[in-house]
């Protein structure tokens, strides 16, 4: 009986596991306050691109996982404040932050 409810107890922990992952690869846009995070936040030690969003009524803050300042859109924004605009992407949460693979940048008014 204990091996059944240890069997039991492992596949529901790999169904949320699965279900995790699967949320996400699923793809999102994100509007917000798109800022460098070193220059501007002073939140991360090498020039990185993210947006600020609402969620909740909180602030959240989303870091691009991509080449940083070698990106053509970061140069928008870096050591100039922020910009709004939004991006298109997965969505990851590692080491307890969130970050988005950007499939598409877009600045308000460009």
């Amino acid at each position: 009986m204990k091996r059944i409810a240890t069997v039991l107890s492992l596949l529901s922990v790999l169904a949320v596991v699965a279900g995790l992952a699967q949320a996400g690869d699923k793809e999102v846009t994100l509007t917000g306050k798109i800022t460098c995070a070193r220059c501007e936040l002073k939140e991360t030690p090498k020039c990185t691109t993210a947006i600020r969003v609402q969620e909740g009524g909180k602030t959240v803050t989303y870091y691009f996982a991509d080449k940083g300042a070698a990106e053509e859109y970061h140069e928008a924004v870096c050591g100039s404040g922020q910009k709004d605009g939004k991006v298109t992407g997965t969505v990851a949460v590692k080491d307890g932050k969130k970050w988005i693979t950007p499939k598409k940048v877009e600045y308000k008014g460009s």
